[in-house]
């Protein structure tokens, strides 16, 4: 059973579930220590916010050490396509590191949701496979021609086919403006639009979040490739997986919010002392620690069930956005408050991370949307 299929009623007879591993494996440890040293050298919060503040807020020479040089956005790809073979306990590594820096790069939209929803198709397909490896290569960028709010197992439609060509507009496409392929679902089909050809125009939208830019897609008989028959299958693997590393994103913000809050209230002195000695600060600290430990059992509770093909992973997911969302809300919040008049600079880095934590409460389908979810799975509908 794939890991997108629905969740099932356990038979008496069915056999138990292997208890998830949720420690990080040494593998997973390496490629977190050479992501963050990357990360320190060439994405610290003043470039992140010189960079929004440009007409490119993508950094392509980032995405370039990350995507090629790291073969980090092959990880989910197998070897036999260009991949690495690797998992989405790997993947969920890179994610999580890259919201801790609340990095300006497209690898949740392209190496995880993108590269999934092709995964989802027939890879003896000449097209889809010379497009997986392309996207895994890093050279190659694509993105999901969906509105950044679409939850996994959302209707979506206003796309219409003709032939070969495909129009219609789609609004709030995340990373769009940097992509070289869109996948487009027109008329029920899954199609391959090239972005550097006539009838294709990005519009740039404004978004809370600067560091991942919106973008209004309007097709006009632009030419397309069929990729999939049926697209419901693929981008609802593709939504889910996104749906689930999501929730290690939300979890990086959350974790730099608390240790970055940490650290400012050792050093900030008031009447003569450590305003983190002060009892009520230490509390709410306390509390948004145990926040960030559970929301990191989550996230890695949903990336290895997605590694592990477990068919509850619609569940592991949903169960991780419920939590994970508000949850990286309220660390920003904390941070930005106990930063206090700094933090209300715009030259302090706590408000990318509150406008990314936004941004993502409301990416992949909304917490309160995710509970009816998770409802829905369990068979606890409410009256």
């Amino acid at each position: 059973m794939s890991p997108n299929s629905p969740a099932s009623p356990v038979s008496p007879k069915a056999k138990p579930q292997q208890a998830p591993d949720l420690l990080y494996s040494e593998a997973e440890e390496d490629l977190r220590s050479a992501l963050r040293s990357l990360l320190t050298d060439r994405c610290d919060p003043a470039s992140v916010i010189a960079a929004t503040e440009s007409t490119t807020p993508h950094d392509a020479e980032l995405w370039k050490a990350l995507a090629t040089d790291m073969g980090l956005a092959g990880l989910l790809v197998p070897e036999d396509l260009g991949g690495q073979g690797a998992t989405h306990r790997e993947a969920a590594v890179v994610v999580e590191e890259l919201g801790r820096a609340v990095a300006p790069v497209p690898y949740l939209t392209s190496a995880v949701v993108a590269t999934d929803v092709l995964l989802g198709c027939d890879t003896t397909n000449a097209q889809v496979a010379e497009l997986i490896g392309a996207l895994a290569s890093g050279r190659t960028i694509g993105v999901l021609a969906l509105p950044l709010s679409t939850a996994p197992g959302a209707s979506y439609d206003g796309i219409r086919a003709d032939g070969d060509t495909v129009s219609g507009r789609i609004t709030a496409v995340a990373d769009a403006a940097v992509a070289d392929v869109l996948l487009v679902v027109a008329d029920g089909r899954l199609h391959a639009v090239d972005t550097a050809q006539d009838g294709v125009t990005v519009t740039p939208q404004s978004a809370l979040d600067l560091t991942r830019p919106l973008a209004t897609v309007t097709l006009a008989a632009a030419h397309a490739r069929v990729l999939a028959d049926s697209a419901d299958a693929p981008v609802r693997r593709g939504l889910l997986s996104g749906a689930a590393l999501l929730a290690a994103e939300q979890l990086g913000v959350a974790d730099w919010c608390l240790t970055e809050t940490v650290r400012y209230v050792r050093d900030r002195k008031q009447f003569n002392r450590p305003v983190g000695s002060f009892q009520a600060l230490k509390h709410r600290l306390a509390e948004l620690w145990l926040e960030v430990v559970n929301a990191r059992a989550a996230a890695r509770n949903a990336a290895d069930a997605l590694a592990t093909a477990n068919p509850e992973a619609p569940l592991a997911a949903a169960l991780a956005q419920a939590y994970c969302a508000p949850m990286a809300v309220h660390a920003a919040e904390e941070a930005l408050q106990l930063h206090a008049g700094i933090g209300m600079t715009w030259e302090h880095p706590v408000h990318l991370y509150l406008k990314r934590a936004k941004a993502d409460s409301i990416a992949l389908g909304t917490a309160g949307r995710h509970r009816d979810a998770v409802a829905e799975l369990v068979d606890l509908r409410a009256p």
